[in-house]
């Protein structure tokens, strides 16, 4: 019977003895990992947090416990457990029922389906022409785009609406005298994930002095975030696009079209290049 490993004390020692056994035990090392990352991200933005943060004081707690033979103390916090874990799927099943429905709109999902391309085309054309249409009415509008930097804390300042993206409703979220029109509307995957929304000022003083509050604030969250921002000035009725601190003025609509398509669809990469693939083979 080969040999699978050793133990000393608490601690069980695995031997490789082959390259297939290495590469095992990386992939599984991958799996634990990125598994720990989502949980991490999913609960990051949540109340939950508090709580995960508290269960890992716990954990650390007690390996310290059995570590030192604290054998009372041990006891007690390795048999909470399972207490904690009832608790948290009773107290928090909204937060668990949110993580999973955005695991299935992870990025994994997004480089096996070849119509996020298409959706996400579809949002940055319905964001222009609203616009577009606002431009013409001398409305200010302040949109953002959420990309890698997750923006919990600035939706957190705002009202949850999670509804599809369309022109007619970025239009009336705006409409003067509204009472969302105030602040920031951000979009997360592909959906407007909340109004009103507050997004910090930018520092830098060799900002334009013409440019009025919105533009700061587009500056200002592009600066510490890869955000996209579009911003209708209420004065001029001009579209701008921000994006690294940097806001560029006087786009054509086209233009505007595609640097957004462009800076959306930076993160759809896998599923854009088995679009051009598909498309080849036709």
């Amino acid at each position: 019977m080969p040999f699978d490993g050793f133990e000393i004390g608490n601690f069980i020692y695995i031997r490789l003895d082959s390259v297939l056994d290495v590469v095992k035990a990386v992939f599984e090392i991958l799996c634990i990992t990125y598994f720990i990352y989502i949980i991490f991200n999913l609960f990051r933005e949540t109340r939950a947090w508090q709580l995960l943060k508290g269960v890992l004081l716990i954990v650390v707690i007690t390996a310290v416990a059995n570590i030192v033979e604290l054998r009372t103390l041990a006891f007690m916090l390795n048999n909470t457990f399972g207490f904690l874990a009832i608790g948290m799927v009773v107290v928090f099943q909204p937060e668990l029922r949110r993580g999973l429905e955005q695991i299935g709109r992870s990025a994994l999902q997004v480089f096996f389906n070849v119509d996020a391309v298409k959706s996400t085309r579809n949002i940055a054309d319905s964001a222009i022409r609203a616009c577009s249409a606002m431009s013409k009415t001398f409305t200010g509008a302040l949109i953002v785009f959420e990309r890698q930097t997750k923006l919990g804390e600035i939706i957190d300042t705002g009202i949850v609406l999670g509804a599809d993206v369309s022109s007619e409703l970025l239009v009336n979220i705006f409409t003067k005298n509204a009472p969302l029109h105030d602040g920031a509307v951000v979009i997360r995957d592909l959906r407007i994930e909340a109004a009103t929304c507050y997004l910090p000022l930018t520092n830098d003083s060799s900002v334009d002095r013409e440019l009025g509050t919105r533009h700061r604030a587009a500056i200002g969250i592009t600066e510490i975030t890869d955000a996209i921002v579009l911003v209708v000035s209420e004065e001029t009725g001009r579209i701008s696009f921000v994006i690294n601190g940097v806001i560029n003025r006087g786009l054509s609509e086209d233009a505007l079209r595609n640097q957004l398509i462009e800076g959306l669809e930076e993160f759809a990469a896998p599923a854009r290049r088995i679009s051009f693939l598909k498309s080849k083979a036709k």
